[in-house]
């Protein structure tokens, strides 16, 4: 986000805030395989990955949103699903399925393509790229959150008894 507040020119701003991106999102993916590979997980991991994730993606959707480049209702669609699931109780029943993995995978090649805003290649332009694929995400997020209230449709029924 403070790469936006640089007195830099526009175009400058935008690639160093994709890069950045992509490094923290690769760094963030290999620490997992890492971790995973090498057995060496621990509760502390466990709580404290999902929070930088959080505040990695929602940070630049908030940036993206006021940079017009996405619209506030998909940002919301993205990031309040885990967060509803878990007030109404349910959040074991959100176990990660392959619609999740499929919406993270989208939305993390989005945002670096949202976040560039420019034309790649002479041809590729990842404003309007990026805007397909946030959009996507954010079908693939309505799905799951489908999904997974069939899920915990059982366990949200057990409390309300």
């Amino acid at each position: 986000m403070a790469v936006f507040y640089l007195p830099l020119e526009g175009s400058t701003r935008n690639l160093i805030a994709t890069v950045l991106f992509v490094v923290f999102a690769l760094t963030d993916w290999l620490d997992g395989w890492l971790a995973r590979k090498l057995n060496q997980t621990s509760a502390f991991g466990a709580f404290l990955d999902p929070v930088a994730d959080k505040f990695l993606v929602c940070a630049s959707l908030l940036v993206l949103v006021q940079l017009d480049r996405v619209n506030a209702l998909v940002e919301i669609a993205i990031s309040a699903l885990r967060e509803w699931m878990a007030q109404i109780g349910a959040s074991r029943s959100v176990a990660v399925h392959m619609l999740g993995k499929l919406k993270t995978t989208t939305q993390m090649i989005a945002i670096p393509f949202l976040l560039y805003d420019g034309v790649v290649l002479g041809r590729v332009d990842t404003r309007i790229w990026g805007t397909g694929l946030i959009y996507l995400a954010a079908v693939l997020t309505i799905w799951s959150m489908v999904y997974y209230l069939q899920k915990a449709l059982p366990e949200i029924r057990a409390k309300a008894r």
